[in-house]
Order: structure tokens, then C-alpha cells, then sequence
């Protein structure tokens, strides 16, 4: 049995991937911690053989850039740090789909690292410093999940959700959205543990998400139905180029086969399988 330390013991990840893992009992043996103030410092992490860093902070106010740096990286850091002194196996470390700087478009395995914002700076330079620690006793995962979405979950997905129900008329657009579901991720972060991987990761739903279709289930699950208005393309992408919010809703923005971790593609013989829920059945999940 493999025991893991995950750090962020009240994330929303981690308490979902806590209870997800309970099938696999004989398998893995976990335990959450705080890493608020200093009593983790005292913590044996020799008795660990992998350790998920989850803390972290991603909703605060841009000017107090600092806090980004101090929790996402300078924390991050000193963990990994702390857990290759004690010779842990295996750390992974939670990025985002934010350190490529992008708000639409394609990314693929040759777009280039350009954060823009203090979360996505703050990530990019704990990847890389963490990274830096990796050698053969000490393997370093890193994931850049898109948005990820769940019962309970919190961020754009809750207020999509929230909009969509009062929306009984909705534009049909085509756009492409990655978006990944916490059964879905925590189904991946096994692979990880269970293969000891190591490198950096793109995991997502196995289909690109269409913002169109998303508020139809959204509503179906809630049992509304939604009229789709077509021919609005143009002028929702005229809008989008004026109003930020707009793209984050009707713009592109997606990881495509090249990445390493997309669905059903392969790396050093292992498949990455990791679909536990389609589409429809997550969101049916979701919004109850």
C-alpha cells in the first residue's frame, strides 16, 4: 500500500479525490494536511511515497501580486523541496492551463509559455523551479488542467451554470472549449500515482465542449429547455473582441492531441484512459 500526503486539505480537488480514491483502499492510504502557518513544518514526510500539492490561491485581487508569489511558488517550492529531503518518490504538483497567457485559441505542444497574469507567473515559476529538484529518486508530475467542473464546484462553471438557468433563449454558436470533470481528473491523478509518471500533463474531457451545447445539458439537467437562436456568429464575435467576459464564454480555447495527457493518446506504453464520465452524465452530476 502506497501512502500520499495531499497539502489543501479543504480544496475542492482534494476532498473530491479523497473520496473518489475509497474504492481503492487496499491500493492507497491518504492523508490531507494544512499548510497554513508553520505545523507542517514538523511533519514527518519520510512516511509518505508521493505527495499532491493542491494548496494554493487563485481568486484574489491582481494588485496584491505578492500573496500569488508567496503561496503558489515560494510555498510550492519549499514543500517539494522539503519532500526530496525526505526522499518521497513521487510529487505532483497542480499548474493551470494559465501559464500559456492565452484567453482563445489552440494550444497545443508548441505553444509557447507566456503568463499574463499573477496566478499564471506564480504557477509557471513554481513549475520550474520544482522541475529543477527532479532526478531519479524524485519524480516531479506537473498538471495544467483546463476548467475543471463538479458537484459542489466553485469558479466560472458555478456562474455559468447560474446564468444558463435563467436563460431560456441562448445563441447557437460553434466554439471549442477543454474542460474537464473532477471524476475525470481524479481518474487521471491515479494514473499518475499508479504508473509513477512523471512530466508535464494536459489532462482534459475526452470531447471539446461547445458553449451552446453546455447550457442545453445545464438546462435539461434542471429539467428547462432552451431555444437556440442561429445566426448571431458575427456579432457575438465582434462583441467578444470588446468584452473580455464574452470570449471567456463564446471564444476558443482548447488543448489539442499534441499535448501530452490528451485522452486515449499513449505515452511510454500507457494509455491514457482516464474518461470515468461522458459529457452529459457529468453535468447531470454537477447540477445535482
Amino acid at each position: 500500500m502506497r501512502r500520499i500526503l495531499i497539502t489543501g486539505e479543504n480544496s475542492y480537488i482534494g476532498t473530491s479525490l479523497v473520496k473518489w480514491m475509497s474504492d481503492f483502499k487496499d491500493e492507497y492510504q491518504f492523508d490531507t494536511i494544512s499548510v497554513k502557518g508553520n505545523s507542517w513544518r514538523s511533519l514527518d514526510f519520510s512516511e509518505f511515497d508521493a505527495i499532491i500539492h493542491l494548496a494554493a490561491i487563485v481568486h484574489v485581487k491582481e494588485k496584491n501580486d505578492d500573496l500569488y508569489f508567496k503561496v503558489n511558488r515560494d510555498l510550492a517550492v519549499e514543500i517539494a523541496n522539503k519532500a526530496r529531503e525526505y526522499r518521497v518518490e513521487q510529487f505532483i504538483f497542480l499548474s493551470t492551463m494559465s501559464v500559456f497567457g492565452m484567453e482563445k485559441g489552440k494550444v497545443s505542444s508548441k505553444t509557447n509559455i507566456n503568463p499574463k497574469t499573477a496566478y499564471g507567473k506564480s504557477k509557471y515559476e513554481a513549475e520550474n523551479e520544482i522541475l529543477k529538484l527532479e532526478n531519479e529518486h524524485f519524480k516531479v508530475a506537473i498538471l495544467r488542467p483546463p476548467m475543471i467542473y463538479g458537484p459542489n464546484s466553485v469558479g466560472n462553471y458555478s456562474k455559468l451554470s447560474k446564468l444558463a438557468k435563467r436563460l431560456p433563449i441562448f445563441p447557437k454558436i460553434n466554439n471549442k472549449r477543454s474542460m474537464l470533470y473532477i471524476n475525470n481528473l481524479c481518474c487521471f491523478i491515479k494514473l499518475i500515482l499508479d504508473y509513477q509518471l512523471h512530466g508535464t500533463f494536459h489532462p482534459q474531457n475526452r470531447y471539446l465542449v461547445n458553449t451552446s451545447d453546455l447550457v442545453k445539458e445545464i438546462r435539461l439537467s434542471n429539467g428547462k429547455k432552451v431555444v437556440m437562436v442561429h445566426g448571431m456568429d458575427m456579432l457575438i464575435k465582434w462583441s467578444s473582441n470588446l468584452f473580455s467576459i464574452l470570449n471567456k464564454i463564446f471564444g476558443d480555447l482548447y488543448y489539442d492531441k499534441s499535448t501530452l495527457g490528451y485522452p486515449d493518446t499513449e505515452y511510454n506504453g500507457i494509455r491514457f484512459d482516464y474518461q470515468e464520465r461522458n459529457f452529459a452524465k457529468s453535468i447531470e452530476e454537477s447540477e445535482k
